[in-house]
């Protein structure tokens, strides 16, 4: 096996050894990473380990030949999605039209023309890794929507919240002004995001900024009361800060307090009856942890390892709107603190309970 300028790989699979010496040698000449198979089961064998982006396979080989490797690819399913072209000294059409039945793209007739068998390659790995291209940018394009939906959902929660204390009629005169407060707080959070999202994309990240990025934890933490304090007051349990938070952390501002309300709200939807505590320790040498602690149910043993999975959840229905839950949660608050160079996890508190811990690095002094 050689590798090129890497234009693709190709897998050609042919019982004859001068027939694979000579296509290698071609291809190789193109820039393209090339795999040889002598056999059925030996091209298999390869293309399970590293799938190619298009296969020439013989048609006609002793054991297993070209129509069983396109049988036993459709039965492991495996190479779904890889161009297979036929090379065949038969001129059949009804084998012909077999091969295309099994599954093939194109075949080239042997003895081959080079210019023919380059034209063909060049042309199906083209649209192949085109298609590639083109599905890679809808997946991002869907996990930027995932990520915005997600974190769009708690500042709106906390609209609906407030407009249902206030229409229910049962809200003091006196206490309006904070539930107004808070819906205009929770609509400039939402903005705030999108916003970030926005200027996220236009400038790919840009590493300087995330380079520079700090923020005071008493800040966060600071905020996080004055978001959620009205909510755990009308649910009858408490939101508590426990002991000094100080340091200064390495992340930007919004995204922390995205991180910390997430886990909040976790805490709020699985242990709703039960006071949230928000602890600032010192971490591993270098870092802060903040963590966010619970008297309630805790995650069981057998469910810790999927808590960070996407599209994990610990119910099958969100137990503060049914059906809402995305699952999306915890796995897009370890990828952020990840990015940030921390970690997130989970262990249960001592005494009963649940506690997940955000470790972040110190800001350099500024």
């Amino acid at each position: 096996m050689k590798a090129n300028q890497n234009r693709g790989r190709v897998l050609v699979v042919d019982d004859q050894a001068a027939n694979l010496r000579v296509v290698s040698a071609l291809l190789e000449r193109q820039g393209y990473e090339v795999a040889v198979a002598g056999d059925g089961e030996s091209a298999l064998e390869i293309a399970e380990g590293q799938a190619p982006d298009l296969m020439l396979l013989d048609m006609m080989m002793p054991g297993m030949d070209g129509f069983g490797v396109m049988e036993e690819i459709r039965l492991r399913a495996l190479l779904p999605r890889v161009p297979v072209v036929f090379l065949t000294a038969a001129q059949d059409r009804a084998l012909l039209l077999r091969a295309f039945e099994a599954g093939a793209v194109d075949y080239v007739v042997k003895p081959f023309i080079p210019e023919e068998l380059v034209a063909r390659v060049n042309a199906h790995i083209g649209l192949k890794l085109a298609r590639d291209r083109l599905e890679q940018v809808a997946r991002e394009r869907q996990e930027l929507v995932n990520l915005v939906a997600h974190d769009l959902k708690n500042p709106l929660a906390s609209v609906v919240f407030a407009s249902d204390i206030m229409v229910s009629g049962t809200l003091r005169p006196e206490r309006v002004p904070r539930y107004l407060q808070m819906i205009r707080d929770s609509a400039e959070e939402g903005l705030g995001y999108i916003s970030r999202y926005l200027e996220t994309q236009a400038r790919a990240r840009d590493a300087r900024s995330a380079r520079d990025a700090r923020v005071e934890l008493a800040s966060v933490v600071e905020w996080i009361v004055g978001r959620y304090e009205l909510q755990f007051e009308d649910s009858g349990s408490r939101l508590r800060v426990c002991g000094p938070i100080e340091g200064v952390v390495a992340i930007d501002e919004l995204v922390l307090r995205q991180v910390a309300g997430n886990l909040v709200g976790n805490a709020m939807k699985y242990a709703p009856s039960s006071d949230v505590d928000i602890l600032c320790n010192p971490g591993a040498p270098g870092f802060r942890q903040l963590r966010v602690a619970d008297r309630g149910p805790g995650v069981p043993r057998d469910r810790q390892r999927e808590l960070f999975k996407p599209f994990s959840r610990l119910t099958e229905v969100d137990p503060a709107r049914a059906g809402t839950s995305s699952g999306l949660g915890l796995s897009l608050a370890r990828q952020i603190v990840s990015d940030a160079g921390g970690q997130l996890w989970y262990e249960d508190r001592e005494g009963g309970g649940a506690c997940f811990v955000v470790e972040l690095p110190e800001a350099p002094t500024a």
